[in-house]
């Protein structure tokens, strides 16, 4: 893995999404090798400290990281009450999307390989908008996350090479994660790990987490050209 050795530059940016602007962090490490845009879920934000540590690990193995919230403070101020944005995967895909765009008109960013990291609903987002989105998008990672509310269609339609991280202990979302595995037609991986729970509160669990990840996006970020040899994360 790569390890810069200057520190990574960061500053706060607005993302323009139809008629609202999301804000996110988006963090460069010196000579990255690809983005990583993170898509939360079940009523978390950019600044989710599991996140953010899975982030700081892709920062430290040379890729840079966009942690953006998916939804505005008012839709997260209702979200709290009703939980009715949270499970709303139409609006969540939309946002990736669009940010995706966004990031793709940025100076410097034209062309760098891009990868999403999905969580609980957001993988759904993730996963929808990687198939929407084709070879653009060039690997995925889903951690405790609910791919199969992506959908049959949409699974079998993605090209990038996905990763799927379950908790040992989350024994439902095994099985769900199981069943999207079937449908995905991709380069695939399912990684459970042991005595985790959902949110992998225990120690050392989403230290492994972000080692999974790290190794997945260096593995596999690379360019649309070179996308005929993919690598494998160890």
């Amino acid at each position: 893995m790569n390890h810069p050795t200057q520190a990574p530059m960061s500053r706060e940016v607005r993302i323009a999404c139809s008629d609202v602007w999301l804000h996110g962090d988006l963090t460069l490490p010196a000579n990255f090798r690809g983005l990583v845009l993170f898509a939360h879920g079940s009523g978390s934000g950019r600044h989710s400290a599991r996140n953010r540590q899975v982030a700081q690990a892709l920062q430290h193995a040379g890729i840079a990281t966009l942690l953006f919230d998916l939804l505005t403070a008012q839709e997260e101020q209702v979200d709290v009450h009703t939980r009715e944005h949270r499970f709303d995967i139409a609006l969540l895909t939309r946002r990736m999307q669009d940010a995706t765009v966004w990031t793709m008109s940025q100076p410097g960013l034209q062309h760098i390989p891009i990868g999403y990291f999905g969580a609980s609903t957001g993988s759904a987002a993730a996963l929808i908008a990687a198939a929407r989105l084709g070879d653009r998008i060039t690997a995925v990672v889903s951690r405790g996350g609910r791919p199969d509310l992506a959908g049959p269609v949409a699974l079998a339609a993605v090209t990038a090479p996905t990763l799927l991280i379950v908790g040992g202990a989350d024994h439902d979302v095994i099985t769900l994660n199981e069943q999207a595995l079937s449908h995905l037609q991709c380069h695939k991986q399912l990684t459970i790990v042991r005595g985790a729970t959902h949110l992998f509160e225990e120690r050392g669990t989403l230290e492994q987490v972000a080692e999974l990840a790290a190794a997945w996006f260096t593995a596999h970020l690379t360019h649309r050209e070179n996308r005929g040899h993919p690598g494998h994360a160890s």
